[in-house]
Formats: C-alpha cells, sequence, structure tokens
C-alpha cells in the first residue's frame, strides 16, 4: 500500500483488523463503532496517545459514494513523540449512537456535547449530554445536511431577551 510509513506498520501491529493508512504524513485508521472505545482505549494506553485534541463530526448526506450517514472524526496526539492520529467512525440514522469517551479523556465531554448539539450522534455513558451551544427547547441539529437553509422558525418560538436598562 502507498504511503506506510513505521507508524502505520505500528498501528498495523496492535489493530491487524482496521483500515489503517497514511496521506500526505498523515496517519488516519477506521474503527467500528462497537469497538471504538476499546480502540480509543488501547491507543491512549499502549501506545501513548495521551491527548485528545478534538471530536467533530462530518454528515455524508447525499456524499457521491458514502456507505454511512455520520462520520466521527476523533483526532488524537502522542505529546511525547509529536505523533498524531486521525480515528474515524461511522454511524447511521436513525440513533446515530457511539461509547463516550469522557472515561478517558476528561477534555471529551464539552466536544461530544458539541457533535451532539449539532449533528444528533448520541455518546452513550456520557454524564451530562445536554446542549451546549443552542438552547434546551431547539428540538433540530443545524448542521446535519437535511436541516433546511432558512432553519425550520425556532427563532420564533424563543422569548425575547431584552438587554435594555430601565431608567430609574
Amino acid at each position: 500500500m502507498l504511503g506506510r510509513d513505521k507508524n502505520t506498520m505500528n498501528l498495523a501491529d496492535v489493530f491487524p483488523d482496521r483500515t489503517i493508512d497514511a496521506f500526505r504524513g498523515q496517519t488516519r485508521m477506521v474503527a467500528p463503532a462497537e469497538s471504538l472505545w476499546e480502540t480509543l482505549r488501547t491507543l491512549k494506553e499502549r501506545l501513548g496517545f495521551d491527548m485528545l485534541v478534538d471530536v467533530t463530526c462530518v454528515d455524508y448526506l447525499h456524499y457521491r459514494g458514502a456507505k454511512d450517514r455520520f462520520g466521527l472524526v476523533y483526532l488524537l496526539a502522542n505529546t511525547e513523540t509529536n505523533q498524531r492520529l486521525t480515528v474515524r467512525c461511522f454511524v447511521n440514522d436513525p440513533e446515530p449512537t457511539v461509547p463516550s469517551v469522557v472515561g478517558l479523556w476528561e477534555g471529551a465531554n464539552w466536544l461530544e456535547r458539541e457533535v451532539w448539539d449539532m449533528f444528533g450522534v448520541r455518546f452513550d455513558g456520557h454524564p451530562d449530554l445536554r446542549r451546549i451551544l443552542l438552547p434546551e427547547l431547539f428540538e433540530a441539529h443545524p448542521l446535519r445536511k437535511d436541516y433546511p437553509l432558512q432553519g425550520c422558525g425556532e427563532r420564533h418560538h424563543f422569548p425575547v431577551v431584552s438587554r435594555l436598562i430601565p431608567n430609574p
């Protein structure tokens, strides 16, 4: 396979059943949702990826050739060797769900809440899975590709917040 480097080979030894490749010096791996937590725990405890840089999501609705609806992306770093790794996991509707990694990295708390808020992907075992960017009354997930560009009229359902201070 083109683009395989030493880091990719080490990962392939530990995860022989995973799709692992390198592109432009960036190592990437795909983990199935059912073994995501165990994969990330192994990466942290055995291979030294001790820093969770980011958790985000991609909606592949109407994406040519896509087999799955959502792609979760975990960006990891090894702070001793300066290695970076992208771990992708694919989930589908009607209930896109993966295990929470807050038990591995406390910093995942707000990152997972943001993905839940914007995309509607649930994180099983999350200690406080509630909206972080939008009001609790907001019912949709606006970064999904099937969310209308003009919104669903939600702005009209929230109480008006006045910032004016009345004169005494």
